[in-house]
């Protein structure tokens, strides 16, 4: 597996190192991993997140729906994720 190095102040050293160290991890190599993970995972929700608001903003304008109307498109929406 290719390597990075990277520098860091003693504080933040001493943090990975903490971390790293709590059991959770098999050492700093893993922790860093996580964080990268964790990073790219957030990204990818934010773009996901940007592209519906996008889609939101392109549907058009939105209409005043009445307690009626807002159960039964919940109730179709929930039986269309339990079909499938």
């Amino acid at each position: 597996m290719p390597t990075v190095t990277i520098s860091l102040p003693e504080p933040m050293k001493d943090w990975i190192e903490g971390q790293a160290s709590n059991g959770q991890f098999s050492g700093v190599s893993d922790y860093i991993r996580d964080l990268v993970r964790q990073d790219q995972s957030r990204k990818d929700q934010r773009e996901a997140l940007i592209q519906a608001l996008i889609e939101g903003e392109e549907s058009g304008v939105a209409r005043e729906w009445t307690g009626e109307e807002l159960q039964a498109e919940a109730r179709r929406r929930v039986a269309m994720k339990r079909s499938g």
